[in-house]
């Protein structure tokens, strides 16, 4: 009962979030069909803010930011994800702000209540919320932001550097205020706590291991305020406690009754032939990094490959012989089989235009990233783009679905803080050993996705051999989850992905030779309501070698405040 309860308040969440969350708290007052924050309990405010943060963060690292970090490959209207193709037309921060006055009222109404648990909530989504903003476009609205009611609608760009102290103070003071016995707090509402269900001290954990996240954000930049305060939380866990196990990771299921409360890629509310789930692929750079490792992860991530290629002697030769029917549940049926092909075949329909071989893996099969064919690769017979590619691995048949135990929405896991511990702990700034935490990561990121017990036999496999080890792990663990994986590549230039761009492979499609390092400010949504100070966060950008034919400094490799002067991951 209590599931069905929480799932209930989960839909109505989502459909808050839809209605209310971009929009003018003075537009909310005379929508009939709309909840004013003003009159409406705090409570009631709590689900749509966490919701609207987990989906996204979810849209994120499953979308574009899978593409980025070569999770996923799209093999259908594609560009954006696969090749970076990016403008001042496309990512806007408007949604972001608008979960924050949500969570502003929330925060207000905490206060007036002399509600400890609820106001310690808000710092730890409001610190949240402004991390994402400015590891995404740098210099952003923060001290002047969500003053509209006040009559202030140009806030000015806080430098990015304040931004990160001010989430760090915030975080701190979310400890505090979350650090009493669960007796002391008053009017919480379990059921509209869609993430942690009223439990405190899972909140207090949170906002801890976030704090945890941005000291690490900081290392090459600020290594003293890094060191200073991954030791002081690593070293006191009486203080500080962490996220360590994947039981209080902070997820959030889907309800699955609407296409705003499903898993993106589901093809029951999107019922198109060239739709999310057959566009989506896995990406080679992913598959092949598991292979390599015997990871457990990727049948649970991944279908195998209904035909694999067999290159076989002779000429003329490009024979399919079907072995076997599959129907899983709601999937489609699907034939089951091997191709067998000659080289002259391949050559005549493949490799001369693309100057790329054939993937001949029986089992698991990846595009390529940025590759300039990807509907065609390896040599699927369906030359469209999305459609259905029998040589290659489509994601697993539960991301057809629209909701399911392993479906979720993921902000921060156990895993992630055991690899900040393991980089921290490499430094020497922080407890225990980096093997320790290294292989816990490991651990946590199994359990998650439900294979534990092959983690023993993984790690030793796969032993900790220093920073590249553990960035790798880390990148392989953050499946859906993939802009802390971004976030990580620029700051330490790991895991050194290939960047498949125009002029180094023929078959290159990326729109530069490098990866992109933030997101452009939206011209209309940013630029154009607030010019004078938009124009100043711009200056501040400091190109690289690849920003291109880009017009301004407002480039995806510009580089923001954290990255200046690192010499990372280029220049």
């Amino acid at each position: 009962m209590y599931k069905i309860k929480n799932n209930f308040i989960i839909l109505l969440t989502l459909v808050l979030a839809l209605v209310i969350s971009c929009q003018d708290l003075d537009e909310i007052n005379i929508n009939p069909n709309g909840v004013d924050p003003a009159t409406a309990d705090l409570n009631l405010l709590m689900p749509a803010i966490i919701v609207g943060v987990s989906k996204t963060v979810n849209n994120l690292g499953f979308g574009v930011l899978g593409g980025v970090m070569q999770h996923t490959q799209k093999d259908g209207w594609s560009s954006g994800h696969n090749d970076y193709d990016w403008d001042n037309s496309d990512q806007s921060w408007s949604g972001y702000y608008g979960i924050l006055r949500n969570n502003d009222e929330f925060y207000n109404k905490a206060i007036d209540g002399g509600y400890k648990f609820h106001e310690g909530v808000a710092l730890v989504m409001k610190s949240y919320t402004f991390g994402l903003i400015t590891d995404l476009w740098g210099d952003a609205p923060y001290s002047e932001a969500l003053k509209g009611e006040e009559g202030s609608f140009k806030p000015k760009y806080d430098a990015q550097e304040a931004i990160y102290m001010g989430i760090l103070a915030d975080l701190e003071t979310a400890n505090t205020l979350l650090s009493e016995d669960s007796s002391f707090y008053q009017n919480i509402d379990a059921v509209q706590d869609v993430l942690f269900h009223g439990d405190v001290s899972k909140w207090r954990k949170f906002a801890n291991s976030l704090a945890l996240r941005y000291y690490m954000r900081l290392s090459v930049k600020l290594p003293n305020v890094a060191k200073d305060g991954l030791s002081k939380i690593s070293n006191d866990p009486g203080k500080y406690p962490l996220i360590t196990e994947a039981s209080d990771d902070a997820n959030i299921g889907y309800f699955g009754t609407s296409t705003a409360d499903s898993w993106p890629s589901n093809t029951f509310f999107d019922t198109s032939p060239t739709g999310n789930y057959m566009r989506t692929k896995m990406c080679g750079t992913l598959v092949e990094a598991m292979q390599d490792l015997d990871d457990p992860r990727l049948g649970v991530w991944a279908n195998k490959v209904d035909f694999p290629l067999e290159l076989v002697g002779g000429t003329g030769i490009d024979n399919r012989v079907v072995t076997d029917t599959i129907n899983k549940g709601t999937t489609r049926e699907r034939e089951i089989g091997k191709r067998f092909i000659s080289q002259d075949v391949i050559d005549k329909k493949y490799s001369d235009a693309t100057s790329v071989q054939p993937d001949y893996d029986p089992e698991y099969v990846g595009i390529p990233s940025s590759f300039l064919l990807a509907p065609i690769y390896n040599i699927n017979p369906n030359i469209e783009q999305a459609k259905y590619n029998p040589h290659a691995s489509h994601l697993n048949d539960m991301y057809r679905e629209t909701t399911g135990d392993l479906l979720q929405m993921r902000m921060m896991s156990s895993s992630e803080v055991h690899f900040i511990l393991s980089e921290a702990a490499f430094y020497g700034w922080g407890s225990g050993s980096p093997e320790m935490h290294y292989a816990m990561g490991i651990q946590e990121s199994m359990n998650a996705w439900g294979v534990g017990n092959f983690a023993g036999d993984y790690i030793a496999g796969a032993p900790y051999a220093g920073l590249e080890s553990i960035i790798e792990q880390k990148w392989i663990a953050s499946w859906t989850a993939a802009s802390e994986a971004w976030f990580d590549y620029r700051r330490t230039g790991l895991p050194a992905l290939r960047v498949n761009g125009p002029s180094s492979s023929p078959a290159g499609s990326a729109k530069r030779d490098a990866m992109p390092l933030r997101f452009y400010y939206h011209f209309d949504d940013e630029i154009s309501l607030n010019r004078e100070n938009s124009e100043a966060a711009i200056d501040k950008l400091v190109p690289t070698q690849y920003k291109g034919n880009d017009i301004s400094n407002n480039s995806a490799w510009s580089k923001m405040w954290l990255l200046q002067g690192t010499g990372l991951p280029y220049e």
